[in-house]
């Protein structure tokens, strides 16, 4: 899974991305001082792991993780070329989803490219400068499949018709919804990597002082409010604080946490709801060798699990025997989880849960 952090410069965005893959970016009171797409992995945290790695008395722990792109801020014109343009937009195509951080805290001391803080107007430059950039896109593929079409290929024709019709959506300055299109059409769209099409989870940064009252914040409820009409996501956090989590040993975390009245990090919370945005899952492994945590589409059948470790598992498979975790968890080992019948021998039609301990049989 691969998520872009976008938004204005100056909102928080690299200090986010430092805290949560301590990859060390620069962050600087000033515009632009990401000049490179900084590009951090994040092990997804799963606190089932651990508890599975000993129970296995596994050599190795390996979850899955997380790509995140720290993406220079974009300013208005940012599509015509302005400030570091076209050159960022293109970094954005190529993530799964899109974390969107908006500030929303004031501070004298920190400049805003606008002047002042506004939430709903930063939101709207943003995704103008995302929906002018897929309209270029639009405009030049409706060119091409125009052709193509005049010859009476069928397919061209189809193209052609959600072509225009995304074109229509943007210039009414919409982004790309999957209940606009049918399902067959909403396939195609995904094809594009659009801009505008991408799943977005909205971050709404804070000050130190604010997080554990952000009811009062009238910029968080303009956010809020704002992005009602996009049925969008939001999640409240404090860059600042997730830069100071990230210095902590993980017994320090829960601790600090708790004395912010907080239950979870920035960092668990867009994990948790970027995988929601996606629509992922997670499957484990767990044996002598290694516990493992691997990342699969919701709906997806065990042989294409099997499928994920290894081609092979998917072209031989025979069954998986399945435990969920918690059923594993009570039953204390997996020896005694079969004794107690609760691991199931599964077929090809079943469809994967998460946090299902899985073992692929397969014949090659």
């Amino acid at each position: 899974m691969r998520i872009g952090i976008v938004g204005l410069p100056n909102v928080g965005k690299s200090t986010l991305f430092n805290a949560i893959t301590k990859a060390g970016a620069d962050a600087a009171n000033y515009p632009f001082c990401t000049i490179d797409p900084n590009v951090g992995v994040v092990a997804v945290p799963d606190s089932r792991l651990e508890v599975l790695y000993n129970m296995s008395n596994s050599e190795k722990l390996i979850p899955t993780a997380i790509e995140f792109v720290d993406i220079a801020g974009l300013v208005k014109g940012a599509s015509k070329g302005e400030g570091l343009g076209n050159k960022f937009l293109s970094h954005i195509r190529e993530v799964d989803a899109i974390v969107h951080v908006v500030r929303c805290f004031q501070d004298e001391n920190i400049v805003h490219v606008s002047g002042r803080v506004g939430p709903k107007r930063d939101i709207e430059t943003i995704n103008l400068e995302l929906i002018f950039a897929d309209l270029e896109v639009i405009e030049r593929r409706i060119e091409k499949t125009e052709k193509i079409a005049k010859s009476g290929e069928k397919k061209a024709k189809d193209e052609l018709f959600v072509l225009k019709k995304i074109k229509e959506i943007l210039e009414s300055n919409q982004l790309l919804k999957k209940g606009l299109f049918s399902n067959e059409e909403w396939n195609f769209v995904q094809q594009l990597h659009l801009l505008t099409s991408k799943p977005t989870l909205y971050v709404a940064n804070v000050s130190e002082d604010e997080i554990s009252n952000i009811e009062d914040n009238p910029l968080v409820k303009e956010l809020k409010d704002y992005i009602k009409e996009e049925d969008a996501d939001v999640i409240v956090i404090s860059a600042k604080i997730e830069e100071e989590i990230a210095q902590l040993e993980e017994g320090e975390k829960e601790v600090f946490l708790k004395e912010l009245g907080l239950q979870k990090s920035g960092l668990d919370m867009i994990v948790e709801r970027g995988y929601k945005l996606l629509g992922l899952i997670t499957f484990i492994t767990s044996g002598p060798k290694e516990t493992k945590a691997w990342t699969i589409i919701r709906g997806t059948k065990a042989p294409q699990a099997a499928g994920k470790i290894h081609t092979d598992f998917e072209k031989g498979f025979i069954r998986a025997e399945v435990t969920s975790y918690d059923d594993l968890i009570k039953a204390g080992s997996l020896v005694k989880a079969k004794e107690l019948g609760v691991t199931r021998l599964e077929g090809k039609d079943y469809i994967m849960k998460d946090g299902d301990v899985v073992l692929f049989r397969f014949n090659v």
